[in-house]
C-alpha cells in the first residue's frame, strides 16, 4: 500500500485537502497540488503522512508541464481544483466569467489529466476522480431532486462547466477503459468551504464528501466505470 501515489489539484484547502489526508492516512504518497507555495507546505505540515508538495496553478500550461515532470508514476488523479465566481443566472452573467469558470473547470481538467496520463499508466490500476457538482446534473436540473429545487438558472458559468465536466468523464472513462483505468465524478454536495457565499453558509463538513471521493479512488478492478455518483454513494443522473 505504501508505494500508492497520488496527486490531488486544488488541495491546500476544503475538500481537496481532506482528500489528500484521508488518501495520506491510507497509506499513499500524496501530493498535495497547490499554486501557492506556502499555503500548500502548510497543508502538508498539516496532513501529514507521506504528503508533498506541488505546486501546481492547474490554469498554467508551464506550470502544469513542470508539475507533471515531478511525478514518475501515478495511481489516482483527483481532480479538485475548482471554481464558481457568482451565483448569477445567465442573463447576469458576462461572458468574461463563463471564460474564467471554463478555464478552471474544464479546461484545466483536460490540461492536468493529459499532462499525467504517461505518469498515469504506468499504474496497474489508475484511477481518475473529478469533482463535479449534483448542480451540474441536467436531469436533477429539470426535475424534481434531493439535493436542490429544480426551475433555479442560478449559477449558470459554474453549474454547466460542471454539466461539461461530466461529459469530459464520460469521454474518458470510454477511451481509457481498456486501459484498465476508472474514470468517475463525484457530487460531493454542499459543503463548508469557500468555494461560494452559500456554500459557506450552509455547507456540510467537507471530509464526508472527501470520504466519497476517497471510495472512487479505492476502486476495484471490476468497480464502475465512467459514472456518476453523491458523496453518500448513490447514483446521480447525468
Amino acid at each position: 500500500m505504501n508505494d500508492r501515489t497520488a496527486l490531488v489539484t486544488g488541495a491546500n484547502k476544503g475538500i481537496g485537502k481532506h482528500i489528500a489526508s484521508q488518501l495520506a492516512a491510507a497509506g499513499f504518497t500524496v501530493y498535495v497540488g497547490s499554486r501557492d507555495a506556502r499555503r500548500g507546505q502548510q497543508a502538508v505540515g498539516e496532513i501529514g503522512g507521506d504528503a508533498r508538495l506541488l505546486v501546481l496553478d492547474v490554469t498554467d500550461a508551464g506550470s502544469v508541464t513542470a508539475a507533471a515532470a515531478q511525478v514518475d508514476r501515478l495511481d489516482v488523479l483527483v481532480n479538485n481544483a475548482g471554481i464558481s465566481v457568482s451565483l448569477a443566472p445567465p442573463t447576469g452573467t458576462d461572458v468574461e466569467e463563463f471564460r474564467r469558470t471554463y478555464e478552471t473547470n474544464v479546461f484545466a481538467v483536460v490540461a492536468v489529466t493529459n499532462a499525467f496520463l504517461p505518469a498515469l499508466r504506468r499504474s496497474a490500476h489508475p484511477r481518475i476522480v473529478n469533482i463535479s457538482s449534483g448542480t451540474g446534473s441536467l436531469t436533477w436540473s429539470t426535475t424534481p431532486n434531493p439535493q436542490f429545487p429544480s426551475g433555479s438558472a442560478g449559477a449558470a458559468a459554474y453549474r454547466s462547466s460542471k454539466a461539461a465536466l461530466n461529459a469530459l468523464t464520460v469521454f474518458y472513462a470510454q477511451e481509457l477503459a481498456e486501459e484498465g483505468f476508472k474514470v468517475n465524478a463525484l457530487a460531493p454536495g454542499v459543503r463548508a468551504t469557500d468555494l461560494n457565499p452559500r456554500a459557506s453558509s450552509v455547507g456540510g463538513d467537507p471530509a464526508e464528501a472527501a470520504r466519497g471521493a476517497v471510495r472512487l479512488a479505492l476502486l476495484p478492478d471490476d468497480g464502475p466505470n465512467g459514472a456518476f455518483f453523491s458523496w453518500d454513494e448513490t447514483p446521480v443522473p447525468w
